[in-house]
């Protein structure tokens, strides 16, 4: 809410309502809770949910977490599978900005335009160089650069794959490029196709959203783009056939807001 106080409900498999309840007692609920604390960060992009977890930072730029922290995916130094149903503080002061959580692996990016990952990284998805799959990566290590974006829409991830722009406008993708939804004009698939190190993507972009294996992105001329996986049409181009390795261009130059859920894409136009 505006008053920086947060409300789940739904399932709570693994504490994902955060309501501190023992194991016995993970019920779902079909309305608001709230989750306690009333300092949290009411920007786009400053909370995210995986598989039965969420990661949320407060407006001091702590992180917090709670739910299912498997493959070292809190950042807590555990690797072990562990649960956590109340609110847990990721031990640190460091100012985290942005964060982009999918499956078993988490981005961020600091105040200080860094980027950091953490969890699972196979298929190179934490893009440090390394593909570490098991355990994990169960600490934030941190990618390569300085100059990494802030704000809503510069980061984003998929099931196994991350894309982010930088303060240049410049977009960057590693991971799993399956059905080429890197979009660096190859069609990969497991094995091939994985990038453990950030590629650039050409173009000046605004923002980036993605979904599975459906990554949809505006540039600053206000263009819409999409590629990667399109059985479902998500690509918007009238096919749900082809896939797409690289963007293709959506008809109109007014786009200003994008979003993406499971296999489906949803963008706004300037009025």
């Amino acid at each position: 809410k505006t008053d920086g106080t947060l409300w789940a409900w739904g399932s709570n498999i693994r504490g994902t309502l955060g309501q501190n309840q023992a194991p016995a007692q993970l019920t779902g609920m079909s309305s608001p809770v709230q989750i306690p604390g009333t300092t949290w960060n009411t920007a786009r992009d400053t909370m995210g949910a995986g598989v039965n977890r969420i990661q949320a930072i407060k407006t001091d730029g702590t992180l917090w977490y709670w739910g299912y922290g498997g493959y070292g995916s809190m950042g807590n130094n555990i690797t072990a599978t562990s649960y956590y149903s109340s609110p847990t503080q990721l031990p640190g002061t460091s100012t985290w900005s942005n964060i982009a959580v999918s499956n078993y692996f988490t981005m961020l990016t600091r105040t200080d335009n860094t980027l950091w990952g953490m969890g699972y990284g196979g298929y190179g998805t934490l893009g440090h160089g390394g593909t570490a799959a098991t355990p994990g990566v169960s600490s934030p290590i941190q990618i390569p650069g300085t100059t990494w974006a802030t704000g809503e829409g510069k980061l984003t991830n998929g099931n196994s794959s991350t894309l982010a722009i930088k303060t240049d406008g410049t977009l960057w993708s590693w991971g799993w490029n399956y059905f080429g939804c890197l979009g660096l004009n190859v069609a990969g698939n497991h094995p091939a196709g994985s990038v453990s190190s950030p590629i650039q993507i050409p173009g000046t972009w605004d923002k980036v959203s993605m979904m599975n294996y459906t990554a949809i992105a505006t540039k600053t001329d206000g263009t819409l783009w999409t590629w990667g996986y399109n059985a479902h049409g998500q690509i918007g181009n009238n096919q749900s056939t082809v896939q797409y390795s690289s963007p293709v261009q959506i008809p109109g130059t007014d786009w200003t807001k994008i979003g993406s859920i499971q296999y489906s894409n949803f963008a706004i136009k300037r009025v």
